[in-house]
């Protein structure tokens, strides 16, 4: 029955590979991050879904730990009766003693040996990607330098003084450990280690999980609402076009001092190749419009004869580097959230359709297998009269939950009586030797802390920096941040679900049989401030930040601040509600000026436009040229008009590009920006250049990990 543990590691690897592929560029991003990613993702998903197998392992083992004793005892007590007295009933004994021997094995049962060496080899290996590797390689992206050793260098000194701080602070520990006489062997600086990042994980958890059990369930019920989605992607949609623009704002003014450098470092100079270096990343569009800015800025009549300095190309580059990476992080959100919109838009308008079928204003492309999975009637079913009350009824489910959750969080360190809802749960299972249902529930409750914690990341972005964009439009920098946050909170989400259902003995303080897992975490016994005080009373901390989210105090702080947040009844939410539908008005305007244009592009390719249109340009040029008694030169083309000659004349080879196509070719090359028109996040896109002329772009370089 040992197949769960394969089909566990499965699962957790077809789960990180799919949302690696859904939302980074596996094909253009560099291969180091690929795997780096999907190993963080991997070992973050395989420990919630190994937890549930460890938990019933053990607790058969307590079983057979328990019939053991019971048994000796019992087997002790008979044959003093025995002895004693003749006349006792001896199969009645036997009977007795073979029912206490019963001990049922949970299905899917693992070998003990498995359970030590793979939570060593995971959580050790997840530890050394999220505390090692992954910053430096977050750091090396975002580095200026010109060469491999000097970007290694840049990340390397980065990190000290990142890490300097928390040396410190380990320090000063170690201090107060020696100062009270405690000996220190390896295992217990693994554990303290182990215990300080635990404790880390913790602070952030119980802040991510205060706002996600009380927003993830108003959220199911506000998106149950159409008019409070549409109203609020209105908002959303104003709030990141201000982002974009200040975006565009910041790239100008840097490749303007990009440009002032340009003009003042000779071709013939040394450090010209580290400023070629520079200009290849930047879009041809930006460009031209950083030389307008800067002649417009009365630079352009001469050309500074200060030569920089190769810290100053470094600064620049790093500069540059940033800027790129935001615009293009906006661009990524903005055509995210007019998609969004847009379907929202389609919703509305087909919520009372007589005829049932769903019928969108900017239809997308589908395969045919696609269509007839996804049918217009069945997504008219779903999008216009099933999915609100099923978000309904996810919210009912999931607000019962979060109760459960935060009524455990306060009392899961009581033992007698047992307050945890999910120990009482456990128990009773246990007595039943129902593993299944500890597996279930497990699971369950897993998931659910899982999915909580993960969603507040996506919905805080922390402060757009970061972010998960769907259709390959997430950039390295993004995935990377995301793999270290699972690394570092996936340990001690596990580690506090195995207090609340009472399998951890030293937040209980009662000897009882621990899993595997915590057995390898150890415990921070040696600091006893943060072993008996923090471990066991900061998760009450997380009613505060419940009651905090419930009432919007954060919202209403943010809000007093000058970051505007959606609160109704409030004026400049109005105004930001009615900018964001002038923007999407804008955006589908231009959908339809470009949709328009393919279909006259495809309508004047077919044969038969083709050769009626040659027809009508040799009758009008034979009319004009006897018209006109030979008055023009001989063979000279006459320029057809507009109304029949448009598509004879226009090349859409010719057309000037857009800023999206320059970042698609060189900014995009590892960000993967899928976008042609602003708000289009369609991965199938409309392209104006002509295949045939693809083969013979040269992408610019790419160093290790550029990318830009």
């Amino acid at each position: 029955m040992a197949y769960l543990l394969p089909f566990a590691i499965c699962l957790a690897l077809c789960l990180a590979g799919f949302s690696l592929y859904r939302y980074g560029n596996i094909k253009r991003q560099h291969i180091i991050v690929t795997l780096s990613v999907l190993m963080a993702w991997c070992f973050s998903f395989l420990i919630v879904f190994t937890i549930p197998l460890d938990v019933t392992s053990t607790l058969y083992r307590q079983c057979l730990q328990e019939r053991h004793t019971s048994v000796s005892a019992t087997t002790l007590r008979t044959t003093d009766l025995i002895n004693n007295n003749d006349s006792l009933d001896i199969p009645l004994a036997k009977a007795i003693t073979e029912e206490n021997m019963e001990c049922q094995a949970p299905w899917g049962m693992i070998p003990e040996v498995v359970f030590p060496n793979l939570w060593r080899i995971i959580y050790w290996s997840s530890q050394f990607l999220t505390w090692l590797i992954m910053p430096l390689m977050q750091s090396y992206l975002k580095a200026g330098d010109f060469t491999i050793k000097g970007k290694l260098k840049s990340a390397l000194i980065e990190n000290a003084i990142y890490y300097g701080s928390y040396l410190f602070i380990c320090g000063i520990l170690l201090i107060y450990i020696a100062a009270k006489g405690v000996t220190l062997d390896w295992q217990k600086l693994k554990a303290i280690a182990s215990s300080a990042s635990n404790t880390w994980g913790l602070f952030l958890l119980v802040l991510l999980l205060g706002y996600a059990l009380v927003e993830v369930p108003r959220s199911l019920w506000n998106n149950a609402k159409p008019g409070f989605t549409v109203q609020y992607a209105y908002f959303k949609l104003s709030k990141l076009n201000t982002d974009k623009a200040e975006a565009e704002e910041n790239v100008d003014d840097i490749l303007e001092s990009l440009q002032g450098i340009n003009r003042a470092v000779p071709n013939n100079h040394e450090l010209r190749s580290c400023v070629e270096t520079i200009m290849r990343k930047v879009p041809t569009e930006l460009l031209e419009r950083a030389v307008r800015n800067y002649s417009r800025g009365g630079n352009g009549g001469g050309t500074s004869t200060i030569v920089p300095s190769e810290k100053a190309l470094i600064r620049i580059h790093k500069q540059v580097i940033k800027s790129l990476q935001t615009l293009q992080r906006t661009e990524a959100l903005w055509s995210v959230q007019v998609e969004t919109v847009l379907h929202l838009e389609d919703v509305a308008r087909n919520m009372n359709s007589p005829e049932r079928r769903f019928k969108s204003e900017f239809p997308q492309q589908r395969s045919k297998f696609g269509r007839m999975l996804y049918s217009p009637v069945l997504h008219w079913y779903w999008a216009c009269l099933l999915k609100y009350p099923f978000l309904k009824t996810l919210c009912v489910l999931t607000a019962f939950m979060s109760g459960m959750v935060v009524w455990s969080e306060l009392t899961f360190f009581q033992r007698r009586p047992v307050l945890s809802v999910f120990a009482n749960i456990i128990n009773v299972a246990k007595h039943s030797y129902d593993f299944l249902t500890i597996e279930m529930l497990s699971m369950i409750v897993l998931c659910y802390l899982f999915y909580c914690t993960y969603s507040t990341i996506l919905r805080i972005r922390f402060l757009n920096l970061y972010y998960l964009a769907p259709h390959h439009q997430t950039n390295e920098h993004s995935l990377i941040f995301s793999g270290m946050l699972l690394c570092r909170l996936t340990p001690p989400m596990c580690l506090n679900f195995l207090g609340l259902i009472h399998m951890d003995s030293h937040i209980i303080k009662e000897r009882v049989m621990e899993t595997y897992y915590t057995q390898i975490m150890g415990h921070m016994d040696v600091i006893g401030i943060i072993s008996n005080g923090f471990n066991i009373y900061f998760p009450m901390c997380m009613l505060a930040f419940c009651l905090a989210t419930w009432f919007s105090l954060g919202s209403r702080a943010l809000n007093a601040l000058g970051f505007q947040q959606f609160l109704q009844n409030e004026d400049i939410v109005t105004e930001l509600v009615q900018e964001g539908k002038d923007l999407i008005a804008r955006e589908k305007r231009r959908k339809q000026r470009a949709e328009d244009a393919l279909t006259r592009r495809r309508d004047f390719s077919r044969p038969e436009v083709v050769a009626t249109n040659e027809y009508i340009n040799k009758y009008r040029n034979l009319s004009m040229n006897s018209a006109i008694n030979n008055s023009s030169r001989p063979g000279q083309n006459i320029p057809s008009d507009d109304l029949l000659g448009n598509g004879d004349n226009l090349h859409y080879s010719t057309l000037p590009r857009s800023l999206s196509d320059e970042i698609n070719e060189r900014f995009g090359i590892s960000t993967q920006m899928q976008v042609v028109f602003k708000g289009s996040s369609n991965p199938n896109r409309l392209e104006y250049d002509d295949h045939e002329d693809t083969g013979s772009r040269i992408d610019p370089p790419r160093g290790l990990f550029d990318d830009v």
